[in-house]
């Protein structure tokens, strides 16, 4: 086992040792009233700790956990095939037992992560690269990319980076005329979501050495700062829809058109930039704010895929912007997924992939202080 390898499992054992890392959360102890940092947060232990146990006890044994797969339709979900083996879900699951400093092979979770990476690196075409199963597409490949730079970029495994390397090739051939990507491999549309996605895979491979042209980031990057939303014109939009709004500050879903944008979209938008090393934007402020002003909006929708999504990238926003938007930010989310856990350990999504997706995307964002993943070093 290399240095990194051991350096990682032991952070595992030190789990603990993450307490310090939350007492930057000033709200949530604040709002826990008498026992302060240490009490929040070994609260939060105890909630990581049944979401991870919820996940391991509902994975398949070749690796992957079911979920709806299907894609967004306006507000709804379509379902295309229920409870099927997920590409994307199983990725994110993933992540979540990484975020924890678990490895695959080693400690408590050890196992699941081996056959996790197994599933997903099965899934790999040897030819074109892509990343599906069962009908999935490029959100599903992009989080499985990601996953695989992750796994690579903390423990390293020759044959990870073998098809991490053809699944990021695929990404860069996909790229399309506006520098982006849509559902499908190839496609000549393109939209803000998927696009960040994508980006987001390159960059996680791209620090750990893999091989990402130095161009396809870049036009990445100026699709995405494209889509930045830079008047208040469309004040409308927010009395129209109590989810979509066009404010200055937001992102909007396609850079070509005048179209809606949203909390989720924001945040991804701002992850992306921050990911790619975009930090002198001071525009950037303005969308820091359009997320605060938008959280209860957001809330409404908890048990929706819009609410998992927006946050699992807002966090990411939050954490690299710092205090005070991430003390404000960490203290709310925090508290809104505690009390929204059931108590077997599960985080409900009734519109979108199912509870394991939201429960991979709950114990993803509690766990971001530690900052075991390599996407979220500073």
């Amino acid at each position: 086992m290399n240095a990194r390898c051991i350096a990682a499992a032991l952070g595992a054992f030190l789990l603990l040792a993450a307490l310090a890392g939350f007492a930057r959360a000033g709200d949530a102890a604040a709002d826990n009233g008498p026992g302060g940092a240490a009490t929040a947060d070994l609260e939060t232990l105890r909630a990581v700790e049944r979401g991870l146990r919820w996940l391991a006890g509902r994975q398949n044994a070749d690796g992957s956990w079911n979920a709806a797969i299907g894609f967004k339709l306006n507000k709804d979900y379509k379902i295309e095939s229920a409870d099927k083996p997920h590409v994307g879900v199983t990725a994110l699951a993933g992540i979540a037992f990484l975020a924890g400093g678990h490895l695959p092979g080693r400690g408590a979770y050890g196992d699941n992560l081996e056959r996790a990476t197994e599933f997903i690196t099965g899934c790999v075409d040897e030819t074109s690269g892509f990343i599906a199963r069962n009908g999935t597409r490029m959100y599903s490949h992009a989080f499985a990319t990601l996953y695989l730079a992750e796994v690579a970029g903390m423990c390293q495994r020759a044959d990870v980076r073998g098809k991490l390397q053809r699944a990021v090739d695929l990404i860069v051939k996909s790229q399309n005329q506006y520098g982006s990507w849509r559902y499908e491999p190839f496609a000549v549309e393109s939209d803000m979501s998927i696009t960040v996605c994508q980006l987001m895979a390159l960059r996680a491979a791209r620090n750990i050495g893999i091989k990402v042209p130095r161009t396809t980031i870049d036009r990445a990057v100026n699709y995405v700062r494209g889509s930045y939303v830079a008047s208040d014109e469309y004040d409308f939009f927010m009395m129209r829809d109590d989810y979509y709004f066009l404010l200055r500050g937001s992102f909007k879903y396609q850079k070509q058109e005048d179209t809606r944008s949203s909390f989720a979209l924001t945040a991804a938008g701002i992850a992306s930039l921050y990911n790619a090393g975009v930090y002198s934007d001071d525009r950037l402020r303005d969308s820091l704010e359009i997320l605060e002003q938008t959280y209860d909006r957001m809330s409404r929708r908890n048990t929706h895929y819009f609410y998992w999504y927006g946050h699992y990238y807002a966090v990411q926003a939050m954490y690299v912007a710092g205090d005070p938007w991430w003390s404000r930010y960490y203290g709310r989310i925090r508290r809104d997924l505690l009390a929204a856990q059931h108590r077997d350990g599960n985080w409900e999504n009734d519109i979108g992939p199912g509870d394991a997706f939201g429960t991979a995307v709950a114990t993803i964002i509690l766990q971001v202080p530690y900052a075991y993943l390599p996407i979220l070093q500073r």
